[in-house]
């Protein structure tokens, strides 16, 4: 029984919105496939968070060809009240060194 709680209270400091901002941040013409290899998420997973992202006004693409190219919007603020000081840029800069 003790094994079955542990398994359902686990949780990470990350989110998996966090880590696919994390890797278009890194890489603005990162493909879903490449993103959804590196957060061990499965494509659809990745294609559900860009589009959330894209609807929060967090994130844009353009397509290229059969490519896409992100652009993070650093300036917006963060989501939760309780984080409503520092930037999305902030955040992304602790991150990403």
């Amino acid at each position: 029984m003790e094994n079955n709680t542990a398994a359902a209270r686990r949780w990470t400091f990350l989110t998996n919105h966090a880590r696919v901002l994390v890797q278009i941040a890194r890489d603005p013409g990162i493909r879903v496939r490449d993103i959804a290899t590196s957060c061990l998420l499965t494509e659809r997973a990745v294609q559900r968070i860009i589009a959330d992202l894209e609807e929060a006004g967090y994130l844009t693409h353009e397509r290229t060809g059969r490519s896409n190219h992100y652009h993070v919007i650093a300036g917006k603020q963060l989501r939760h009240p309780a984080d409503s000081g520092p930037s999305l840029a902030e955040l992304l800069s602790v991150l990403l060194h």
